[in-house]
């Protein structure tokens, strides 16, 4: 009897011991468990920014829910599962998927020492113990236990979510000013020159050119573009590249307006330019199917983005498909930004997140968003002076891709000068450019670097 009290005691003993073991309460005071904090907190920060300061909060808000959400002790175990290494060798096969005490039980010659740094140590056992392995790459990643998040980030790394968004910006935007002036092309391109500065800074500063061309494309202001670049070039950096691209699409109130009054004059910001033409339904029609033969012989890189974006504009535009249009710009689009904000956010994960390099690409960011806002106002004030004075400079600063918000800075800058002054539909036009121009910029550096 007392051997089966005994017996019982036990088992209640072990069965709290994986209770507590299996609650976050373990990690608090670990070795990253500080840093945990540092990144709830920063979440908290942005969620008062989407919340209070409605800085963007469709995008903002389940990013920075996703941030905080991953960042609890005990969490990513859960919503992603267990992390171990994955071996490949040069075919890309896979010699093993496991934690590292599972790896070393099967394949004795390897120690835990050996898995620090690149892993050098790891290949070289494998060569010497399995020449015929052919080991190539050593990465850590989840390999049991698998989670929510795990299935759903597939969007991100498959590429699916970026361009389903670009299907319902589509199918809500209207490409009429830009079609009524098509001058504003020349704004949406002039502004991607943030890209290019960025590029040339990040390689400067040590970064690989697939990492540099990631990180420029944060100029364009185009979060699935952002995502979409940096998932197939330098995917282990999507999450830090997002939550920048996001952030800085949130702040452009703040951002921009410093810029635009720096490098004009009171006098330009006052100019009121003539009413647009009223562009046909045929225009309309023939523009996003012209546009999509046009970039894709040029340039097919650029059509899984392109491609969507103009599908969507042409169910709109065409008025037959009208739930579908209806579909596309409101229950899909909403859906899959829930999802792509809290899985990027998730991936904000302390322990990876807060790194030098994370730093870097933070500031790289707004020398790309900075430089692209000034160079769309640039061209503005040549193109000003050379049409007399007809074209307000404050629009070339919409030339950025953050659709509408931009152009609505635009307007809001123009009319603290003149309230009279109505530049919402002028600064569309190159806003609209610049969802197009930052496009073809990534179809350009994925042709490159690809």
């Amino acid at each position: 009897m007392l051997q089966l009290i005994m017996s019982e005691g036990n088992q209640w003993v072990d069965s709290l011991r994986k209770l507590w073991q299996s609650t976050g309460l373990t990690g608090i005071g670990g070795s990253g468990f500080w840093l945990n904090i540092v990144m709830m907190l920063i979440a908290c920060v942005l969620m008062y920014l989407a919340i209070v300061k409605k800085f963007e909060p469709m995008l903002l808000l389940p990013i920075a829910f996703g941030m905080f959400l991953i960042n609890i002790p005990g969490a990513y175990e859960v919503l992603f599962g267990t992390k171990g290494y994955i071996i490949t060798n040069e075919a890309g096969g896979v010699i093993a998927s496991a934690t590292q005490e599972q790896l070393i039980q099967v394949y004795p010659w390897l120690s835990a020492d050996m898995f620090t740094g690149d892993f050098s140590a790891v290949v070289n056992a494998f060569g010497v113990n399995m020449p015929d392995a052919g080991v190539v790459q050593v990465a850590y990643e989840v390999v049991a236990n698998k989670g929510l998040f795990y299935y759903l980030y597939k969007g991100v790394d498959w590429v699916i979510f970026p361009p389903l968004i670009f299907l319902g910006i589509g199918a809500m935007t209207d490409f009429g000013p830009l079609i009524a002036n098509p001058k504003s092309l020349l704004l949406g391109a002039a502004a991607q020159v943030g890209i290019i500065v960025a590029f040339f800074l990040s390689v400067l500063v040590g970064f690989t050119p697939q990492e540099a061309a990631s990180i420029g494309i944060i100029g364009g202001a185009d979060g699935p573009t952002a995502i979409y670049l940096t998932s197939k070039l330098a995917s282990d950096m999507v999450p830090v590249i997002a939550i920048a691209a996001y952030s800085y699409m949130a702040l452009i109130p703040v951002i921009q307006p410093p810029i635009m009054k720096l490098l004009t004059t009171k006098k330009e910001r006052m100019i009121r330019m003539e009413q647009l033409r009223t562009v046909s339904k045929t225009e309309k029609i023939i523009f996003p199917i012209v546009v999509t033969a046009l970039v894709g012989v040029l340039l097919p890189s650029a059509l899984p983005l392109l491609g969507m974006l103009m599908l969507g504009n042409l169910m709109k535009e065409s008025g037959v498909v009208p739930r579908l249009t209806k579909t596309a710009s409101n229950e899909l689009i909403n859906i899959i930004t829930i999802m792509l904000g809290v899985v990027v956010g998730s991936k904000t994960y302390a322990q990876t997140f807060l790194t030098f390099d994370t730093l870097k690409i933070i500031v790289l960011g707004v020398v790309a968003f900075a430089c692209g806002t000034a160079g769309g106002v640039l061209l503005g004030k040549l193109m000003s002076k050379l049409s007399g004075g007809k074209i307000n400079p404050l629009i070339g600063a919409a030339g950025v891709s953050a659709v509408p918000m931009a152009a609505r800075v635009a307007q809001d800058v123009g009319a603290k000068e003149d309230p009279q002054n109505y530049l919402l539909m002028h600064a569309m036009g190159p806003n609209v450019a610049g969802v197009i121009g930052s496009a073809v910029a990534a179809g350009v550096l994925l042709a490159i670097f690809g």
